[in-house]
């Protein structure tokens, strides 16, 4: 009997050892699985996530080239004399500008270079002309000291007229004897003046002169 029970007692021993042994192997197998799906998971989201910093890092480089372009544009334009105001659509009446007809005096004060242009801008000069007071041979000598605009004339400041009045050889004083400044003005916001008017007309001078 005894000999029968040593049997069962080994017989239930094995059986427990050998569970025990196909728990562990089946545990291997599910927590080896479990890793590797695990690890295909993240293997996959990583995939996903350096996509998608990829693509936000070519966005950011484009965007990054579109500001740097638009900056240069930017200084390269402060850098030139402001633009000129664009012509309005419908003509403003004409202004009847009676300070020009009143010759103010002749500033002898501190003189100071206004800006000036190498070449008109778009290749497309004012007609410096329809200010009274600027002949044919004036608007060259304009040209030729780099003002080519109204609305350069028409910032002048007290100093920079000095300067402009003091370098027309040959013409020395006609900025402030015409009033240059206060006729740009007018022409520069798109109006006209009675002079103006008269140019346009070719009632001033011969078309040789334009």
């Amino acid at each position: 009997m005894f000999k029968n029970w040593g049997f069962l007692v080994g017989e239930i021993w094995f059986l427990i050892l050998l569970a025990a042994l196909l728990g562990l192997f089946v545990g291997w197998l599910l927590w080896g699985g479990r890793r590797k799906t695990v690890s295909q998971g993240s293997s996959a989201e990583a995939a996903t996530l350096r996509s998608q910093l990829d693509d936000c890092r070519a966005s950011a480089k484009e965007k990054d080239e579109l500001i740097g372009r638009l900056q240069g544009r930017l200084e390269g334009r402060q850098t030139d004399k402001k633009a000129r105001p664009a012509t309005p659509a419908t003509a403003a009446a004409p202004a009847t500008f009676a300070a020009v007809t009143t010759p103010s005096a002749e500033r002898t004060g501190p003189s100071v270079k206004p800006k000036t242009l190498d070449a008109p801008l778009e290749g497309k000069p004012d007609n410096l002309k329809k200010i009274k007071g600027v002949g044919p041979k004036l608007e060259q000598l304009c040209n030729r000291l780099g003002f080519w605009h109204f609305d350069q004339i028409a910032n002048w400041t007290d100093e920079e007229v000095a300067w402009v009045d003091a370098n027309l050889e040959g013409f020395r004083g006609r900025v402030s004897r015409d009033d240059w400044v206060a006729q740009a003005k007018l022409l520069a916001e798109g109006r006209t003046t009675e002079f103006s008017k008269r140019v346009e007309a070719g009632d001033v001078y011969d078309k040789d002169d334009k």
